[in-house]
């Protein structure tokens, strides 16, 4: 809960800091950059992941990366909590990026490792686990947001830091109590052998990088553009080579073979979904800052939201819709769509959410400010969305995943979200009041058009999955 909250009340603020003038607290980065960034900074968050995972299986145990990923996120936030421009924000985002790549993927597995394998309480302890993060991604904006946007943008960052403490404390002193003790030592560490490659590949990569920015910089080619451009590319390519990497291999036999096959347009279909409800912050907070009606008289009483409380509409409607949605599958049983039926529908939802705000565009223009309940539209459509294919992808992943590459295979599916924000990163630098219209236009129909294609897909996709479900 605590990691959430430190997150998304960064998050919820940092877009504008990048962009509020020098004389409101902020940068001063022209919008199109901030919101480049933005979208970059998300897609290597989760490409991170892929190194957390390493590092507690072959290197430190889940409890000592998880700590590790929580005090650099700590630090991250304090960087940012500093005055010092933009070289502390650069600083924080590589911070926050390397410690939730270390946190992230490990703390679900720790939640497991509370049970024994026939533990009737694990799924209650899951539910307990999904409510925390939600609930720490709700009340975030609020306090964060509050603070970074009507007070100082360096104290809203303080009280992320500050949370971020508390969660560590209180895993320090329960995790002793409660976590067993495999947790502390690496699942599969490196042999002695394997260590001496480890280091020598680790010092080729880092020296590499290394040469890549000298490079650039002799060149004057090093800024902010090119570095997102690069790392664009890395975040497209990676999945790519996944696939052929597990498509090649002959570990997998020619059932499995299928099932990954069957799995890509579903990967597609999951990143162009996360390319568009993760522009709810980015693209949704521009429209939130510019073009929404945010002061009210209520009672005779003139108040003021700040933009950034519209960040905690995500998590609102997903705590709203998982019992909802759990129920229905249950009851359906069955009867209930295939998995690639619930993508397709997921992928219209998301295009129907942007097509939405086309709407108050259409009757009011783009210099008025409209009404909250806009936005609160877009993210009640875009959220039925992420429930048919959030915790639907997570469950095919798991089911089409070869027996060799069943951590691989969880990996490619987190990367849907590295790929999608690395798209954005190109593609938010298009939205502009003039281009406002067309740009929520043509992505939504292309996420109907494509979520059209995939249902008429579904049969072929189901005869390649071979037999699963």
């Amino acid at each position: 809960m605590w990691e959430r909250f430190s997150y998304y009340g960064m998050r919820a603020i940092l877009l504008f800091y990048m962009y509020y003038s020098v004389s409101k607290g902020g940068l001063g980065f022209d919008k199109a950059t901030a919101a480049s960034i933005m979208s970059i900074y998300g897609s290597l968050v989760y490409l991170s992941g892929t190194i957390g995972g390493f590092v507690a299986d072959r290197l430190l145990g889940t409890r000592k990366t998880v700590f590790y990923g929580g005090v650099l996120i700590m630090l991250g936030h304090i960087a940012l909590a500093l005055p010092f421009g933009a070289s502390a924000l650069f600083a924080s985002m590589a911070l926050i990026i390397i410690g939730t790549g270390f946190l992230k993927p490990n703390v679900s597995e720790m939640v497991g490792s509370l049970y024994k394998e026939n533990d009737t309480r694990r799924d209650a302890g899951f539910s307990i686990f999904v409510f925390g993060i939600n609930f720490g991604a709700f009340i975030a904006p609020y306090a964060v947001g509050y603070l970074g946007q009507d007070v100082n943008f360096h104290l809203g960052f303080s009280l992320a830091a500050i949370g971020m403490f508390f969660g560590l404390v209180q895993y320090v002193i329960d995790g002793r109590k409660y976590l067993p003790e495999s947790t502390l030592k690496p699942t599969d560490p490196l042999k002695p052998e394997e260590k001496a490659t480890f280091t020598r590949n680790t010092i080729i990569a880092l020296l590499a990088l290394a040469g890549l920015v000298l490079v650039a910089w002799l060149t004057n080619s090093f800024n902010v553009e090119n570095v997102v451009n690069f790392f664009t590319i890395v975040a497209l390519v990676i999945p790519v080579y996944y696939f052929i990497k597990i498509l090649s291999s002959p570990k997998i036999t020619s059932d499995e073979r299928s099932r990954v096959l069957s799995y890509i347009p579903l990967f597609i279909a999951g990143a162009l979904f996360w390319a568009i409800e993760e522009q709810g912050a980015v693209v949704l907070a521009l429209f939130a800052d510019e073009q929404t009606q945010l002061a009210f008289n209520i009672f005779g009483n003139n108040i003021s939201i700040p933009s950034s409380f519209f960040q905690s509409l995500n998590p609102l409607f997903v705590m709203l819709y998982v019992p909802i949605f759990a129920s229905l599958w249950s009851k359906l049983g069955d009867k209930q769509p295939s998995s690639p039926a619930k993508f397709s529908y997921g992928l219209v939802a998301a295009g129907l959410s942007f097509i939405w705000m086309m709407l108050p565009i259409a009757l009011h223009g783009v210099n008025a400010k409209v009404s909250p309940w806009w936005l609160v539209g877009s993210w009640a459509i875009i959220i039925i969305g992420e429930m048919l294919i959030s915790p639907i992808g997570l469950s095919v992943t798991t089911k089409l995943a070869p027996k060799a590459f069943k951590a691989q295979m969880m990996s490619i599916w987190f990367l849907t979200s590295a790929a999608a924000q690395a798209f954005n990163a190109q593609v938010v630098k298009f939205y502009t009041k003039e281009t406002e219209m067309a740009y929520f236009g043509i992505i939504g129909g292309m996420a109907i058009g494509l979520g059209l294609i995939l249902f008429l897909m579904v049969p072929r996709i189901k005869k390649l999955m071979a037999g699963i479900q």
